[in-house]
């Protein structure tokens, strides 16, 4: 599925590119049906920043048709290609096979608000006391 912009749509047409039958071209999706959409895919090709993180969280392998990403920890283990716009380094990152191994966890493990809370709880100079 291809979540379409409506200025990208009209970009496509007016350029007169058609899109293969094997690509469905869908209206922009809103955020939590395109996660939904990224953790059920096999692959997520993107220039968008967010969308690269959102895809390693998920464990998505992701191609990014861009040669620079604000979030470089998304590369490691293959995750994420950064392809740029040749159409041969896109296909070779798209038909890459799936990383072996977990991504690594780069963005903490999500246990980060109860660490905090038990420090505090357990800090001397807090008496136990969270005021």
């Amino acid at each position: 599925m291809l979540p379409l912009h409506p200025r990208t749509k009209a970009a496509l047409a007016a350029a007169k590119v058609d899109l293969p039958p094997n690509v469905l071209a869908i209206d922009p999706a809103g955020y939590l049906d395109m996660l939904a959409l990224e953790a059920s895919a096999r692959m997520v090709l993107t220039d968008s920043g967010g969308v690269q993180k959102e895809a390693y969280l998920l464990e998505t392998p992701c191609v990014t048709l861009r040669d620079e990403t604000e979030w470089p920890e998304t590369t490691s283990g293959d995750w994420n290609v950064l392809a740029g716009t040749e159409v041969e380094r896109i296909v070779e990152a798209a038909l890459r096979a799936r990383p072996s191994s977990a991504p690594e966890p780069a963005f903490g493990d999500g246990r980060s608000a109860r660490r905090m809370v038990d420090l505090l709880q357990h800090d001397p100079s807090h008496g136990g006391r969270l005021d």
